[in-house]
């Protein structure tokens, strides 16, 4: 019996064309929005993502062309959000002020539409669901904390980004490839139909994915995406150096033990925040995935390439944690250094611009 096909809108041409592989591989009709020269490449050639697979040397590479759904690719001026089932959150947290895509934000919140937010940085909506946490007091962390204003969070969930995938340097915006095939952890939305229609996308990538990874699993729990934040900050935060980026693997294993102590004391901030031990990943599993991450992690790369701003989960963290009562030096040195780095970003555009 063929499986009823949903209109998925992805904002997030980069890591978002992952999740609309799997969605395509499953017959869905999936359109990403990007900028005007990404959406054209795409229209007019397709997505590539490469996976590494079990048991193979070489990469298996999907093409968007040569499954059954059917993709495309749209600027945000172009997008009328009513007419998809699902919105799919996937582009970094400090994009979605940006010029066109603010607008297009505008017009998801008004369509009442249920939105999957695949990132690394809670949107404000998600975590008014938490009851321990006063989301409005964590809008400094936030780019543009007004991008979230008329979001429903019954209508709006999270999934921890667990997959890594990044653009090869040598290879055009169509091109993805998966590093580390984990799955997308994505927590049940307080409303119950569109958790319904989660659920069903799960079981549709289920069906078809049985010899490509990453697929997508649906928690009854909340916190279930918040295991991602123990990972971020004993490693990919802490890839940034006061003056060099270091892999995520070197930042891990360099010193295991002071990696575990941070390791464990944000799973202990999860869990004060009501996460229960399975909603969280143990650290040595954790520590055993690190030792294939060899490149430093996209946070650190854009600071190196002079960004002015990165997703704060550092921030974040550090915040919730005040709220709480609690505090971690390795913390603290964390979010001093993401600071420095930005400061001398912006100091130096600022510079190149006078």
């Amino acid at each position: 019996m063929m499986a009823m096909r949903h209109r998925i809108l992805i904002l997030g041409a980069s890591y978002g064309s992952l999740f609309g592989t799997k969605l395509l591989m499953a017959g869905h009709r999936v359109t990403l929005v990007c900028t005007r020269p990404t959406a054209e490449l795409i229209n007019r050639e397709g997505t590539r993502v490469r996976f590494p697979v079990k048991g193979r040397d070489a990469l298996s590479e999907i093409v968007s062309y040569e499954l059954p759904g059917v993709l495309s690719a749209v600027t945000p001026e172009e997008i009328d959000p009513t007419a998809f089932d699902l919105v799919v959150l996937g582009m970094q947290e400090a994009h979605y002020g940006a010029r066109g895509v603010r607008e297009l934000m505008s017009r998801v919140a008004r369509s009442g539409k249920p939105c999957l937010a695949i990132m690394n940085m809670p949107p404000l909506p998600f975590l008014k669901r938490i009851p321990a946490l006063a989301a409005h007091l964590l809008e400094d962390c936030y780019a543009d904390p007004r991008v979230w204003d008329g979001f429903d969070p019954a209508l709006l969930t999270l999934s921890s980004p667990d997959p890594q995938a990044f653009r090869p340097a040598d290879q055009p915006k169509n091109v993805l490839q998966v590093g580390l095939p984990t799955n997308f952890k994505a927590a049940r939305f307080q409303a119950e139909e569109a958790t319904a229609l989660l659920r069903r996308l799960e079981a549709d990538i289920e069906r078809v994915s049985s010899e490509i990874p990453v697929k997508l699993k649906v928690h009854d729990s909340i916190f279930v995406p918040l295991a991602k934040w123990p990972m971020l900050m004993t490693g990919n935060y802490r890839c940034i150096r006061p003056n060099e980026m270091i892999p995520i693997r070197e930042a891990v294993h360099g010193n295991l033990a002071r990696s575990r102590e941070i390791y464990d004391w944000v799973a202990k901030l999860c869990q004060r925040l009501g996460a229960g031990g399975d909603d969280l990943v143990p650290f040595e599993k954790y520590a055993k995935a690190a030792e294939g991450l060899g490149k430093p992690s996209s946070a650190a790369r854009a600071l190196a390439a002079g960004a002015q701003h990165i997703e704060r989960v550092d921030s974040l963290v550090q915040c919730v944690a005040r709220h709480l009562g609690v505090q971690s030096e390795t913390l603290d040195e964390i979010v001093m250094l993401v600071d420095e780095h930005l400061q001398r970003n912006r100091a130096g555009r600022e510079r190149a611009a006078a």
